[in-house]
């Protein structure tokens, strides 16, 4: 992500993404979506993850709180 400050902040992440920032592989991030698992939004075709959904699901599993 650029400091550049005529950028707008990023607000979801891609597959690749979300899975690198959780410590996870993409294919177990496919599976926990599909059993919704982790927090997703389904854009036409595409999938991303909110980046403050994901943020507030992690927080929740390590407090061993229910996934939001």
């Amino acid at each position: 992500m650029s400091l550049n400050s005529n950028e707008p902040q990023r607000l979801t992440l891609n597959a690749t993404e979300a899975a690198r920032a959780i410590g996870i592989s993409r294919r177990l991030l496919w599976s926990m979506k599909n059993r919704g698992d982790v927090p997703h939004v389904r854009l036409g075709r595409r999938i991303v993850y909110p980046i403050a959904a994901l943020e507030a699901w992690l927080a929740a599993k390590a407090k061993g709180g229910a996934p939001q």
